[in-house]
């Protein structure tokens, strides 16, 4: 499956409910009203593409019909265009440490995917003939450990890992040492998943980045929060308390093959201006993506 079929299969959902939607509105009307606007502004915003993104796809319609009339009116078109132009200063590629070890802390709420996002992505540099280490430092929950040690023996990656209720900043210093020891490309950090309004947990996640700081200047050298995307709008609130407290470098937004609200891929990175790095269109290891604007915008619109 070539990188397009990806990206339009785990996007089917989304995709769907957007033209069937717009298509509807189209055929029962090929002039443009107040009611219809309306329509294509609430078919939008159903699938989290968010107001200020809404607005714009909205505005964009407007000028189409009072420039060139009906024959202007390319609905899918013209949203396309205007998510491309949107997204058109994201930049995917991961900040690398100038020498040694890349280090990547994956953070995020509970029940986001984040241990499996970090296998994954462990895996996606691998391929790319990187070396490649996985910390174990979620050591809230019993089965995380347990779990990315599974991953681990899968993909054959090596995971730095203490008991169930050790330090966590601790893990994280063990992992950082075993990383430049190896002289390792990268290590992927998979951190406990915390509530955003829980401040002390949020006071933990900063001494774990301060602790690995100390020991690897400039480490770590990229905070990826985890999101799911069947979560909606709900996400950008999470993303917007993670950024207060630790200071985010992108976005990984999973489960956008079993969601129709994959528009707020897009809603987000317009509020926020955080670059989208990743999207996990699937199940399997291969099905995290390295997000690609143009690719994303053609599959939400494109028949």
């Amino acid at each position: 499956m070539n990188l397009f079929a990806k990206f339009k299969a785990g996007l089917t959902k989304t995709h769907a409910k957007l033209t069937h939607e717009i298509k509807r509105i189209v055929t029962r009307s090929p002039r443009l009203t107040v009611e219809s606007l309306e329509e294509i502004e609430h078919a939008l915003l159903a699938a989290d593409l968010g107001l200020a993104m809404t607005s714009q796809i909205v505005a964009a319609v407007k000028l189409a019909y009072e420039t060139q009339g009906a024959a202007g009116l390319d609905y899918l078109t013209i949203a396309r265009a205007e998510i491309e132009k949107s997204l058109s200063n994201n930049k995917p590629d991961l900040i690398t440490a100038a020498h040694g070890t890349t280090v990547v802390s994956i953070v995020g709420v509970n029940g986001t995917g984040k241990t499996t996002t970090s296998a994954k992505l462990a895996h996606y540099f691998q391929a790319r003939k990187k070396s490649v280490l996985l910390a174990a430092c979620d050591t809230f929950r019993a089965a995380a450990i347990e779990q990315l040690k599974l991953w681990g023996a899968r993909l054959k990656i090596e995971v730095i890992a203490s008991g169930y209720g050790a330090d966590a900043a601790s893990v994280a210093h063990d992992a950082v040492t075993a990383a430049q020891a190896r002289k390792a490309d990268y290590l992927f950090i998979d951190t406990a998943g915390r509530l955003h309004t829980k401040h002390n947990l949020m006071q933990e996640l900063q001494k774990l980045h301060r602790v690995i700081g100390k020991q690897l200047a400039g480490a770590p050298h990229e905070v990826l929060l985890v999101l799911d995307g069947s979560t909606g709008m709900n996400a950008l609130n999470q993303a917007r308390e993670f950024h207060k407290a630790v200071p985010l470098t992108g976005l990984i937004v999973t489960k956008l093959d079993g969601t129709s609200k994959g528009g707020m891929v897009v809603a987000i990175h317009k509020e926020l201006g955080l670059p989208i790095k990743f999207i996990g269109l699937g199940e399997q290891p291969d099905d995290l993506q390295s997000f690609d604007a143009k690719l994303f915008a053609q599959a939400l619109f494109e028949e």
